[in-house]
Order: structure tokens, then C-alpha cells, then sequence
């Protein structure tokens, strides 16, 4: 039995000074602890690379997805890789630190309650959100343009070679669901960037930036796939809901502006305990 704690953290963001100086501070509690990441670390490679190998140093096992500032290609961007190649890319920066991917075979955490296999996501997202403001897609950006409230997704998340990010999505949706359906059928905890159901969206001050959030395709997952627990970040709200008995924890560290409002401090997410 795994003798440390299963935790989680997100939304890093490095490339600020004050999140920087947290992630230097961050330790595990035991030498056994694992360390999920929901993504958004960086902006870059170099600042991914900097920081999973900090933390892949102290904690027992790092589990990675990407959130959606890995895969920002940006004018001076020293990778100067788009989409598919851009991920790839990544994937092999963090095997070569160790770090598990969603590319990777299933790690299987073994704890009190028994063993799990914890599931690393890389699903996107496909506008379907945004039906909870408008009943087509297209409407739904038309008020998010309207609006002023558009991810930079649009200009600096590219899809090749797919068509769009919402075909990308729906080519890892149906990967990612044959693979699970072949894979042993143990208790899971998912692990994703984006919510994999509506309903933390619905607590956005803009309800026009839900559409960049996930995919209504995924809200029976966590029965579909007997989850133990489901991680996420993206928002930047840190709660804990229930879904059908099912812990969902939202695990961001989000800008430092945003911390200015929380009465607590930061601290990791423990998802399950030896």
C-alpha cells in the first residue's frame, strides 16, 4: 500500500515572481507522496521544463496534463511547434524528466480504500458550453465577441492538423473513451485541465468565457468510468462540489491578484490518503 498522500495542484503559472517563490516552497508532506498537475505551469518549454523537474525532484511521482498556456504558441516562442506537434513535443520534455503523461500507461495508486488508477486527460474542449447562454455555438461566440470576453485560445491555441479545436476535441474524446473502456476497470480518480461537467462554470462573472471550458460529453464520466474523484483547474475557483457522491475538486493556484481575495492561504489538494 502506498504509504504518502495522493495531491494536486494547478494552474501554476510560473511566469509570475509570486508564483514562482510558491512552487519553490512546495514539498511533500511525506517521501511518498504523488503530485497530480492539471496544467496551465507555464506559457513556455523552458518554464514547464524548470518547474516539473523542481518538483519531480521532491515528490515521489508527478502526473501531468496539459492545460491550455502549454499549448499557446506564442511569436517568440523558442519551440516554434503548433497543435499536435506542440503536445508531442511536450510529452517527450516530461518523459525525459519522468513525469507521467496521459500518453503513458496508467499509474495505479494503492490506498486505504484500495487501488485506483489515476487517469491523466488531454480532451479540449468544444464549445458546447456555450449553450448555456445561447442555443447554437455560433451565437454563443457572436456574444462572447460582443461581449469583449474571448480566451486567447482564439488567437494563439492552434488545432493543426485538425480543423478546428473542436475537432482536435473530438478526436481525443474518442481515443481517450476507447482507451479507458479497454483498460482494467478499477475505481479512478480523472485528472483533466478543463471542468468535465457545466456546472462550475455557472459561477464565472462572465458566463460568455464558459464555451473555452470543457465538453458537455464528458458530465457522465465520472460514473461512466467509476471515479473515486475528479481533479480540474481553468477557473481559478477552488471549491470542492458533489456529483452523484463523487468529489470534484476545481485545485488552482491561480494569479496572484486573485489569491488577494481568499481569506486562506494556498496550499496543495489532497485528493486521497494512504
Amino acid at each position: 500500500m502506498t504509504r504518502g498522500d495522493l495531491l494536486a495542484v494547478s494552474d501554476l503559472h510560473v511566469e509570475h515572481d509570486e508564483n514562482r517563490r510558491l512552487v519553490e516552497a512546495m514539498k511533500p508532506n511525506s517521501d511518498e507522496d504523488w503530485l497530480l498537475i492539471a496544467g496551465d505551469v507555464a506559457n513556455s518549454p523552458e518554464r514547464l521544463q524548470w518547474t516539473l523537474e523542481l518538483l519531480a525532484s521532491r515528490f515521489s511521482k508527478v502526473i501531468w496534463v496539459p492545460g491550455n498556456h502549454e499549448l499557446h504558441c506564442y511569436p517568440d516562442d523558442s519551440a516554434s511547434l503548433r497543435g499536435e506537434n506542440r503536445y508531442r513535443h511536450l510529452i517527450d520534455l516530461c518523459r525525459s524528466l519522468g513525469v507521467v503523461t496521459p500518453e503513458d500507461p496508467y499509474e495505479i495508486w494503492e490506498g486505504a480504500l484500495g487501488p485506483v488508477r489515476i487517469v491523466p486527460l488531454f480532451l479540449l474542449y468544444d464549445y458546447s458550453f456555450g449553450f448555456d447562454i445561447a442555443p447554437t455555438t455560433e451565437e454563443a461566440l457572436q456574444r462572447a465577441w460582443s461581449a469583449g470576453v474571448v480566451c486567447d485560445d482564439e488567437y494563439l491555441l492552434h488545432p493543426d492538423p485538425h480543423r478546428s479545436r473542436g475537432e482536435w476535441c473530438a478526436a481525443r474524446l474518442e481515443a481517450t473513451t476507447l482507451r479507458l473502456e479497454r483498460d482494467t476497470p478499477l475505481p479512478s480518480v480523472l485528472l483533466n485541465h478543463f471542468p468535465l461537467r457545466i456546472e462550475p462554470t455557472r459561477s464565472l462573472i462572465r458566463r460568455e468565457f464558459a464555451q473555452w471550458c470543457g465538453t458537455a460529453r464528458t458530465a457522465d464520466w465520472h460514473r461512466r468510468f467509476r471515479a473515486a474523484a475528479v481533479v480540474y483547474g481553468h477557473l481559478h475557483i477552488n471549491r470542492t462540489m458533489w456529483h452523484d457522491g463523487v468529489p470534484f475538486h476545481e485545485v488552482s493556484m491561480g494569479y496572484p491578484r486573485e489569491r488577494r481575495f481568499r481569506s486562506e492561504g494556498f496550499r496543495l489538494c489532497r485528493v486521497l490518503q494512504s
